[in-house]
């Protein structure tokens, strides 16, 4: 049923007034939004009067590949989420009406880039909004894997917490510190400028080429691949996923890293050969690991990282607070809003 029922229900109380149906509906653009998004960017839409829309009425499950493929048929515009692969099949089952696709979120890999162009459609997506609580989460990873939290919350739950010991669950701190960087964008900056105060000694960077501008906001100094592995005491992981990218990070880096580093990756699983990654913190060649992002999402429970007592991982909640999740929506819907009416986006990527 096309923005009825279903789409007022999703408002959850929002102010919004009873969509007029005496409108010819078949004479708006349709959408197709492939997951219940937050209620702001669903309020847009609905006050805008401008589109017709059928969402997936989860946020608990995808919408399954075969129900896609038919919801998208003769779509003007498509508004997913990360776990949606935009290939050349869906776009075909799409057809050429579909001029506009938003994706609510920063990374694009999920998106043939390539065949969108091929088609002349438009693709928007939500940078910056997130920056922050990506940042955020970054940072209480790297503390919650660099200071042992999750290992000492199951001692103090478990009998473990008995008389004080001189070196139980210690870790490593962030003061006196080198900090490197692998990807240096805004997300990067907010991570810096939020472990500045830990009292860290140098932040070091590597990318595919210096970024001054940035780098000297937080005073970063670029370094070759290697020595970043070789000096960094953490090593974050901010780079976007890409074919150069791609399990980027694996045994080459981690067999130059210290023996006391902690690896931290809040980008993309993709740039992490987990393998690798399992090897390096099994025989104890790093000290440590704190993942928000995997391969597969989610990662199976019986996956051999879940067994190491030095290994975080999280069920990629980077962006995961009420007010960013609304503020990517809002963007989202936006976004597409302004592609229909062939206006710039606010943030739309150039192919």
């Amino acid at each position: 049923m096309w923005c009825s029922r279903v789409a007022l229900r999703q408002l959850q109380r929002a102010a919004a007034k009873p969509l007029i149906l005496k409108r010819a509906m078949s004479t708006l653009p349709r959408v197709y939004i492939t997951r219940q998004i937050p209620p702001e960017g669903l309020k847009i839409l609905h006050e805008s009067g401008q589109v017709q829309y059928e969402l997936w009425d989860s946020d608990d499950v995808p919408v399954p590949r075969k129900e896609l493929l038919q919801k998208v048929k003769g779509v003007d515009a498509l508004l997913c989420v990360l776990t949606e692969k935009i290939d050349a099949e869906l776009l075909d089952a799409a057809g050429p009406n579909l001029k506009v696709l938003s994706t609510m979120s920063v990374g694009f890999d999920h998106l043939s880039l390539e065949e969108l162009k091929k088609r002349g459609i438009r693709v928007g997506y939500t940078p910056d909004v997130l920056t922050d609580a990506v940042a955020e989460l970054t940072v209480a990873l790297l503390l919650a894997t660099s200071r042992r939290l999750i290992e000492a919350t199951h001692e103090a739950k478990t009998g473990g917490w008995g008389t004080w010991r001189t070196l139980w669950l210690c870790g490593h701190e962030l003061a006196n510190s080198t900090v490197g960087i692998l990807g240096l964008g805004r997300i990067g900056v907010a991570i810096a400028e939020r472990l500045a105060p830990f009292k860290v000694k140098k932040f070091i960077y590597t990318d595919m080429a210096p970024r001054p501008e940035l780098a000297n906001e937080i005073n970063a100094e670029y370094v070759s691949f290697d020595e970043l592995a070789n000096q960094s005491d953490f090593l974050l992981a901010c780079c976007a996923l890409t074919p150069e990218t791609h399990m980027i990070c694996n045994k080459n880096l981690f067999s130059k890293m210290k023996a006391n580093s902690i690896f931290i990756n809040t980008s993309r699983g993709g740039v992490v050969n987990q393998d690798d990654l399992y090897q390096a913190l099994a025989t104890n060649q790093i000290a440590g690991a704190g993942l928000d992002v995997t391969v597969p999402e989610p990662l199976p429970t019986d996956h051999p990282l879940f067994t190491l007592k030095n290994c975080v991982i999280l069920p990629h909640i980077a962006s995961a607070s009420y007010s960013t999740r609304n503020a990517m929506s809002n963007l989202a819907a936006n976004n597409l809003l302004l592609g229909l009416r062939d206006q710039p986006m606010i943030k739309e990527l150039k192919l």
